[in-house]
């Protein structure tokens, strides 16, 4: 296959959407009273071992090892996951960047509500501190950023400018989360309207993320380490992972002002060069 017809993934978003939602609809269909599943079956769609969450990444490392083969493969990952590609400032804003808007939006939500946030992670100490692992291999970064930032999101850039990428790049990553939406207790929101709120946090959060990858030399372990810190800024005074539309509304404001701070700093230092 020819490398100019790789360079919009189209094959991996039809075939992560395509057999993600083949296992989790049925728990879906299911939960609204559709469908009657053996329990067997049930239980495992419902249990740890549903690969639907990892589908992402592994049709990302599948079809990096059909187009590269081992070799390619093998460099894919090297170069990925080696954390020298992030330096010291790589590692700073891949850190805090995410904790500072998620984090910070809970808080600003409290004070608007007058409210405190939920405080019962932080009162157990060993939970909160091991929290980051769990959440890495089991709630996301590593089941989907090999395929997100791994395989999609530098085919997307050969393509389209940064923005652009990043848009389309949101858009798949936030509509593949839809049969979600309907399973219990499976997703942070459970109505279509906050869902579709939700795509412009999810897209703006793409724009973000674009932004450390380009300035981490192209970096997979950056883009783990960012969704790790994301999901546990939202998670730890948010238990319950159910977030409102005035979360939502703040979170993406202050992505937005991330962004448009990123874009001022990094043009006024082209500027500078010019």
């Amino acid at each position: 296959m020819k490398a100019e017809n790789r360079d919009f993934p189209l094959l991996f978003f039809l075939l992560t959407l395509g057999f993600s939602w083949l296992f989790w609809t049925p728990l879906a269909l299911q939960a609204h009273g559709w469908l009657t599943l053996p329990a067997p079956l049930a239980d495992f769609l419902a249990g740890a071992f549903n690969p639907a969450p990892w589908m992402p990444s592994l049709m990302g490392i599948l079809l990096t090892l059909i187009y590269e083969g081992w070799q390619g493969l093998t460099a894919w990952l090297k170069n990925g996951l080696n954390p020298r590609r992030l330096g010291r400032a790589g590692w700073l804003m891949t850190i805090f960047l995410p904790l500072g808007i998620f984090l910070g939006a809970h808080l600003i939500e409290a004070l608007i509500r007058q409210h405190p946030p939920d405080l019962s992670v932080l009162s157990n100490p060993p939970l909160a501190l091991f929290a980051p692992l769990v959440i890495l291999f089991t709630s996301g970064p590593l089941q989907e950023e090999f395929g997100w930032r791994g395989f999609a999101l530098p085919r997307l850039l050969r393509r389209f400018n940064a923005l652009t990428a990043s848009v389309w790049l949101g858009f798949f990553w936030w509509l593949w989360h839809l049969p979600l939406v309907f399973i219990p207790g499976k997703f942070m929101v459970s109505t279509l309207t906050l869902f579709l709120l939700l795509l412009v946090e999810i897209v703006l959060t793409a724009v973000l993320m674009t932004w450390v990858y380009r300035r981490t030399q192209h970096s997979i372990l950056a883009a783990l380490v960012f969704h790790t810190v994301m999901n546990y800024s939202i998670w730890v005074l948010l238990p319950s992972m159910q977030v409102s539309a005035g979360l939502i509304l703040i979170t993406c404001a202050l992505l937005a002002l991330a962004v448009a701070g990123l874009v001022l700093r990094e043009e006024r230092q082209q500027s500078q060069l010019a």
